[in-house]
């Protein structure tokens, strides 16, 4: 059994000639070099970074947040010198609290306010109030599997999938884990997780070949405070990778941007109107923008977005997108994808705008457009 599944691993193993593109090898430097072990993951970088919290405040979450931009300013330092071969990370002694640990402690304290997300709900998670995503403080687990249908350069893909989203999306694929996920008790018991048991999880999908971890739903949002405490015992040098809506508040991106090496986002919809009717938020194109600027900006910048072509949005969501990548996140990958399927809610009446495959004309004007304007697709 171990040499088929080993033999597995290498017949799904993406193709070194894939980073014979010159593109996608100057773009995605850092992660192929993670997945090399050339270079080191950023959240073990945050676990040597050293963070001067007052033992009196630290359940100030302002003054927690003092200490941890204080802390990221080192982190930068650190993680400059350790990418240029200046300092041997391991070398450095293991701080009594670290720059993760600051952001575990803030996570804490969010959920008992909940503002994970940009809806806010502001419950008390740890003592059992539930807002929109219906989660308590522990995760629940869909499945975690070795992904081999990812994009190609992120294969083998260690995905953890996790049950709730923050979106109420009507056409929905995966409705059953995102919203429909609590409806069995028995099955709720049974994949239930805390932080110990997610690294632990984490550890079994490298031992399989992973070569990154791929937090995704569902969506991760909800989970933030338990991923983060799962780096806490992690000592892996994998690849964290944050495969979402982006949905986030800004205090959950300041608790990811350090230690994500890479982004798959979401970008769906140019018009906030639609993006209500379709998943139900307010404000969509202001926070996913913001927050994928932030991560390309203050983050790794290696990033794949993700954008499903709509039937009949092709002029209204698409072609915006692509000129808002081009100027405000020129180096991201963009999959232009054509998955979309009918599903779910779209068969009510009122979705009758969107009660269809998009068509291979649709397809192609989209495609031809980020051809034309100069985006990156075709590698992904």
């Amino acid at each position: 059994m171990t040499k088929v599944r080993n033999m597995f691993r290498i017949l799904r193993m993406p193709s070194e000639s894939i980073w014979k593109d010159p593109v996608l090898s100057e773009r995605l430097t850092r992660y192929r070099a993670i997945c090399k072990g050339k270079k080191i993951a950023r959240y073990l970088i945050a676990k040597k970074t050293p963070a001067y919290l007052n033992e009196n405040v630290q359940d100030n979450v302002k003054e927690m947040w003092k200490t941890h931009n204080e802390a990221r300013n080192e982190f930068n330092k650190i993680l400059n010198e350790v990418d240029k071969e200046k300092l041997n990370l391991f070398e450095l002694k293991t701080p009594e609290i670290s720059f993760l640990d600051v952001k575990a402690r803030i996570a804490n304290k969010i959920i008992e306010k909940c503002h994970l997300c940009e809806r806010r709900c502001q419950v008390n998670r740890r003592a059992g109030e539930k807002g929109i995503c219906r989660l308590g403080v522990n995760s629940i687990i869909s499945s975690a599997f070795l992904h081999v249908g990812e994009e190609p350069p992120l294969v083998p893909s260690g995905t953890i999938f996790f049950a709730s989203c923050v979106f109420k999306c009507v056409f929905c694929q995966n409705h059953d884990i995102s919203q429909s996920w609590d409806k069995n008790v028995t099955h709720l018991q049974e994949d239930e997780v805390d932080s110990s048991q997610l690294a632990r999880i984490q550890k079994k999908l490298i031992s399989e070949g992973a070569i990154n971890i791929n937090w995704v739903g569902g969506d991760p949002i909800p989970n933030v405070h338990n991923i983060l405490h799962s780096l806490q015992t992690l000592e892996d040098n994998i690849v964290q990778l944050w495969n979402s809506n982006m949905y986030l508040s800004h205090e959950s991106m300041n608790l990811l941007v350090d230690i994500i090496d890479f982004w798959l986002p979401d970008l769906k919809f140019r018009e906030n109107s639609f993006a209500k009717r379709m998943s139900g938020v307010e404000n969509y194109w202001e926070i996913v923008t913001r927050n994928i600027r932030f991560a390309y900006i203050e983050g790794s910048r290696e990033m794949i977005i993700r954008h499903l072509c709509m039937p009949n949005r092709i002029e209204k969501d698409t072609i915006p997108i692509l000129d808002w990548v081009k100027k405000e996140v020129p180096k991201a990958f963009v999959n232009i994808m054509a998955q979309y399927r009918p599903e779910y809610r779209v068969h009510r009446n009122e979705y009758q705008d969107i009660n269809r495959r998009i068509t291979s004309s649709e397809m192609q004007i989209a495609r031809q457009y980020a051809d034309n304007i100069g985006i990156a697709w075709r590698q992904v």
